[in-house]
């Protein structure tokens, strides 16, 4: 398909200072020598919450009220948005409003965006795509139900390498999982989904890809890629490989990061059965279940509350850091690195700290690395830094 071959294309794009094998020329150094490094380039955000990369350099920042602004390295941040949605969008409680936003992947010719939102006037979780320059044409795509509390939103979306779209949407709020929707495959709360926006099926606006795990099963929706999630905030998908690094905030024990293949579609992250790879609530656990594991998770102590997924750095100015997952936490601002070995297991160090109340981290064309703060309203730009290993190490 078409879109398809633009995300190849671009994935070619980020490959092209690397060899045959993937591998950058310059070999990626152990986790423990790299630090974070923040630089404030923009301020006056209200509530930035999500942030993505335009073919032309700019990158698209998302508020929660519903406006969407944009950042060039070279001009700044321009001072009226170019978006608009906030009639729409159901923005009052501290978790709900415009919470995710991507380009198509023909958008340098369209000038099409996927958004995803809650929207007025119960806070429905809603996924739609709108020419930049005419909100007015705003087309919903789908919607899943969200009215009985305000929390546990999801709201990311991306395109992959296969050139569908996923979003993410989050188990239907309030604690312990009371719609008990992690594990029941005939909601969209609690999943990932995959659609393909590029045809129509039906009275459909989009389709189901035929390789979707639950085509076939008896009440499952046809939509759902992973599901047993609790709150996938933000998730990833890595250019080069195609899969998925996805946050998903705990309740109050653990916090964890999921990395999920290509191939692993129907993959159960455990929630509520588990939360990360603790016992959480065993009347959700079924008999003989198979459970995903995390690849990286951490507890609430020394100040950390809640992941903020983020992305696996493809980027060429520190080519040391090629192929490593960088997140973070809200309320810590830590910066976890997290980066697969040889072996087929996971290295992870902390690295360092982002700039206060991290809500996303995104990359511009180039896959440099930003982060935007929540309430002082900042954007800043990351990169690496080599630290020199202590004499004896």
């Amino acid at each position: 398909m078409l879109a398809g071959l633009v995300v190849l294309a671009l994935s070619a794009f980020l490959s092209s200072s690397v060899s045959a094998a993937g591998a950058p020329r310059t070999s990626a150094v152990p986790l423990t020598e790299l630090t974070v490094v923040s630089e404030q380039v923009a301020s006056g955000l209200r509530r930035p919450v999500a942030i993505t990369g335009l073919p032309d350099g700019r990158m698209l920042i998302a508020e929660k009220h519903g406006t969407v602004r944009a950042y060039h390295p070279n001009t700044g941040l321009a001072a009226e948005p170019v978006l608009d949605l906030s009639a729409r969008i159901d923005s009052v409680e501290w978790e709900r409003g415009l919470l995710g936003i991507t380009p198509a992947p023909n958008f340098a010719r369209t000038g099409i965006l996927y958004v995803a939102y809650t929207s007025l006037p119960a806070g429905a979780l809603t996924l739609a795509r709108v020419p930049i320059n005419a909100p007015e044409r705003l087309q919903v795509l789908l919607t899943q139900e969200h009215a009985e509390y305000s929390n546990h939103n999801g709201g990311q979306v991306a395109f992959g390498r296969d050139g569908y779209l996923y979003w993410s949407l989050g188990d239907g709020g309030h604690a312990d999982d009371p719609f008990k929707a992690g594990q029941n495959l005939s909601t969209l709360l609690g999943k990932i989904v995959r659609i393909d926006v590029n045809r129509a099926c039906g009275s459909k606006p989009y389709c189901v890809p035929y390789s979707n795990p639950f085509v076939n099963r008896p009440g499952a929706r046809p939509e759902i890629w992973v599901y047993g999630l609790r709150n996938p905030w933000r998730f990833s998908i890595d250019p080069v490989d195609g899969s998925l690094w996805i946050g998903d905030v705990g309740q109050g024990l653990r916090e964890e990061i999921d990395h999920i293949r290509p191939w692993q579609g129907g993959a159960n992250l455990g929630w509520s059965c588990r939360e990360g790879t603790l016992l959480f609530d065993p009347q959700q656990c079924r008999s003989g279940g198979r459970y995903t594991d995390p690849v990286f998770e951490y507890d609430h102590y020394n100040d950390n509350c809640s992941v903020t997924g983020g992305v696996v750095y493809r980027g060429f100015r520190t080519p040391e850091a090629w192929g490593t997952y960088v997140a973070s936490d809200y309320c810590s601002t830590r910066a976890f690195a997290v980066r697969p070995k040889a072996d087929g297991g996971y290295e992870s160090a902390t690295i360092g700290n982002f700039p206060t109340q991290p809500t996303a981290i995104g990359t511009d064309v180039r896959g440099e690395l930003y982060v935007l703060s929540d309430l002082p309203g900042w954007l800043s730009r990351v990169r690496f830094e080599r630290v020199q290993p202590s004499a004896g190490n």
